[in-house]
């Protein structure tokens, strides 16, 4: 089992959801790309973290 956290960086406000693009470490492919969340829950955040577990 691995864990990783995927940086996000707001990318553009739709009607009712932000989407964010991936922010990958240096040297390293994205992982999810882009990703859209619901403004109820975004608020005004400008980064957002998310974790992601691997499991067998």
């Amino acid at each position: 089992m691995s864990k990783t956290i995927v940086k996000f960086e707001i990318e553009k406000e739709t009607k009712n959801s932000v989407r964010y693009k991936e922010v990958p470490a240096e040297g390293t492919a994205p992982i999810i790309g882009s990703l859209y969340v619901q403004k109820w829950f975004a608020g005004d955040a400008k980064v957002i973290e998310i974790s992601i577990d691997k499991k067998a």
